[in-house]
């Protein structure tokens, strides 16, 4: 398994087709400039598992390092998705571990996420791989 961190623009484009199945909403004539933007400006990292023919990415997850008065420093993982024919492979847990592992390298203490709620599949990963229903998370559109 092939663990890449994404730096170019066309790392970036190997994660096309699986950001996109996850992110619709995305544009994806801007995904590449977006990524890029949020890697400069806002400690974005995009990780992904390369696909055994090398042409893209089988799952991926993007994260960041923020620092809240409540926690502290922590990586928060904004993104973890693996494409429906890679499912079963342990790709999201290899990318949960990796993502651990760069947490315990910089002295960062804790990992956070939010899960929706139908998303049975992904609790049952992050339950196995220690995590906590800590909060609620609470969202208000501005219109």
């Amino acid at each position: 398994m092939k663990i890449v961190k994404a730096q170019t623009k066309e790392d970036i484009e190997l994660a096309r087709e699986a950001i996109l199945q996850f992110r619709p909403n995305v544009n994806p004539a801007s995904l590449i400039e977006q990524v890029q933007q949020m890697m400069r400006e806002e400690q974005f990292e995009l990780v992904y598992v390369l696909a055994e023919d090398g042409k893209k990415a089988a799952a991926f997850t993007g994260f960041r390092t923020l620092h809240h008065l409540m926690t502290g420093k922590i990586i928060y993982i904004d993104d973890l998705f693996t494409l429906p024919e890679y499912r079963g492979h342990g790709y999201a847990g290899a990318l949960l571990d990796y993502v651990h592992s760069q947490a315990k390298e910089r002295g960062i203490a804790n990992v956070h996420l939010d899960s929706g709620y139908s998303l049975h599949p992904a609790h049952r990963l992050y339950l196995s791989k220690g995590y906590v229903m800590a909060c609620h998370h609470l969202a208000k559109e501005i219109k």
